[in-house]
């Protein structure tokens, strides 16, 4: 028990455990949208490497078929080239078998060959299967046994240099191979094919193309065959996409010289998998928003009940030491009257009377304190129910006025009364009138000042009857004016510490006038006085 109320008389703990909370939940979240993202970007990642890799496979695939008549190629001894052309006008046969293999092939055109030793430009029959001296031979032909002679001079000056031939290729146009007699460290001649550019684009890279990235089976990536010299798109794995210099993601050249001015590009757009995920992020995401927003909620609720409840039971404890006090004092007074009568010790009549009225005085001083505990305690238990009936607003508060004006004015104040003169008609229970009127009453004589007037005043609209009680006294500071209705609330300040009261009546008013479905305002401003303002629905018929 002592830790309980160590517990609740801490406030500051009780804020710091509820902080703790917080950033407990909002660490959580936070891990969980982390978590979300990343599972979401490793998804992502994995997809972009899977599609890579298949275009690796793609390229690799493209390299083996146009280089396919000359593979194995480096297994040949190429030595006695010069020796058998003499003779025969041909390669020798494992060469000769390559070459027949690539006169065959779609992906060239001509094959030509170049001697290191002289300026003669040979021409393959494909017919005889012989090399024929020409003069016809595209410039093309010059361009690429250049660029094979540059690169196989450099090779050759390498000192570990072992490959009897090297591969260049002069963008789209030639694929050239340096021939070269490892042995004694020289190069024989050049093999110059012209590339048929319009089947290598349309007969072999765009059906591989399609093939390895079919929009059907693969969704999500754009490819383009792009001439990036001339800025143009030879082929694509789907023609509904734009190709978009920035959109492309990723670029991949061939490999080996191979078509230098020409590249894959590659755009990766959101696919079925990310699509999916996306989708489902969003839904975790508002459950995840969902539940932290009702975690927090139930937090703050808890909290703020807790709080409530706390200073409902400080409230419930300085009223049951407030009421105790209150109950014996007129008891005390009561019984030592009572028992002075009894002893005999009081024969004079005067001032029997005068013990008399101090237990009469008492005695209503103590039924009007039980009358207010059993209120309360009907309408906890909503007992308390409205014989509501038709008033006629101006006469129930001159009648009330009448019954309680010797009162009032005993009490030191002034009633002032300003009727309407519409003479409005609600529809209440004329006893919880009365006792709205009283608590009210009551209010604004405990917390009077120096100016002791009371105005009561009913004006009407067309569907309201308004009911306003005003007084000249202390008034309500701002920040107590919601907490006033409160079951068991005081203002405890230097200006009201005296006042006897207990923190029912307003909430007992509040309770009446709900009952009677009218509605209750209040007004105030300290050192002026407060007017609380009942407005009632207005009976027209």
């Amino acid at each position: 028990m002592k830790s309980m109320n160590f517990l609740l008389r801490k406030k500051s703990l009780r804020y710091f455990l509820l902080g703790i909370g917080f950033a407990a939940v909002f660490a959580l979240t936070g891990m969980n949208v982390y978590s979300l993202y990343d599972i979401r970007d490793q998804m992502t990642i994995g997809k972009v490497e899977r599609q890579m890799a298949l275009l690796d496979d793609l390229i690799r695939d493209i390299r083996l078929k146009v280089l396919n008549p000359f593979l194995g190629l480096n297994k040949i001894e190429l030595k006695s080239i010069e020796t058998t052309l003499k003779q025969t006008e041909k390669f020798p046969p494992q060469l000769q078998e390559k070459i027949v293999k690539a006169a065959s092939s779609s992906v060239f055109n001509d094959i030509y060959y170049t001697p290191e030793n002289n300026a003669h430009i040979y021409t393959f029959n494909s017919t005889t299967n012989s090399l024929k001296l020409t003069n016809n031979y595209p410039p093309s032909i010059c361009d690429g046994v250049g660029l094979a002679r540059t690169k196989a001079r450099i090779e050759l000056n390498t000192t570990n240099y072992k490959w009897n031939n090297n591969v260049e290729f002069d963008t789209h146009r030639t694929m050239n191979i340096g021939l070269i007699n490892v042995q004694e460290h020289k190069i024989i001649g050049y093999l110059t094919t012209t590339l048929n550019k319009n089947y290598i684009v349309d007969e072999l890279i765009h059906p591989l193309i399609s093939t390895y990235f079919n929009p059907d089976s693969v969704s999500g990536t754009v490819l383009w065959l792009h001439d990036w010299a001339n800025d143009v798109v030879l082929a694509t794995n789907d023609p509904s996409a734009t190709y978009d210099y920035d959109i492309v993601d990723k670029r991949k050249p061939f490999g080996l010289s191979m078509f230098e001015n020409w590249n894959i590009k590659v755009a990766f757009s959101d696919t079925e998998i990310a699509s999916a995920y996306n989708s489902t992020l969003l839904k975790n995401m508002f459950a995840l928003g969902v539940a932290v927003m009702c975690l927090v909620s139930a937090f703050l609720f808890m909290f703020v009940t807790a709080q409530r409840e706390r200073a409902l039971v400080l409230r419930q404890t300085g009223f049951l030491a407030n009421v105790t006090h209150e109950l014996k004092t007129p008891l005390a007074v009561m019984q030592a009257a009572g028992e002075n009568i009894s002893d005999g010790r009081v024969m004079d009549k005067e001032r029997l009377m005068q013990y008399g009225n101090h237990i009469y005085t008492e005695a209503i001083r103590l039924r009007k304190m039980i009358d207010k505990l059993l209120d309360v305690a009907k309408n906890d238990s909503s007992k308390t129910i409205a014989k509501a009936l038709p008033v006629l607003l101006n006469d129930a508060v001159n009648r009330f006025i009448s019954e309680n004006k010797s009162y009032i004015e005993g009490s030191g104040f002034t009633i002032k009364i300003n009727l309407s003169k519409e003479l409005p008609v609600i529809l209440i229970d004329e006893n919880h009138l009365e006792q709205i009127l009283n608590n009210l009453i009551e209010n604004a004589i405990k917390f009077s000042s120096d100016i002791k007037t009371i105005t009561l005043s009913v004006t009407a609209t067309f569907n309201e009857a308004i009911l306003k009680i005003s007084d000249s006294g202390l008034g309500i500071p701002k920040e107590h004016l919601k907490n006033i209705f409160k079951k068991f609330y005081r203002i405890e300040d230097s200006l009201n510490a005296k006042t006897k009261g207990h923190g029912l009546g307003l909430n007992i008013v509040k309770d009446l006038i709900k009952l009677n479905k009218a509605k209750i305002k209040v007004v105030s401003e300290v050192g002026s006085g407060t007017t609380f303002i009942i407005r009632f629905p207005r009976m027209r018929n």
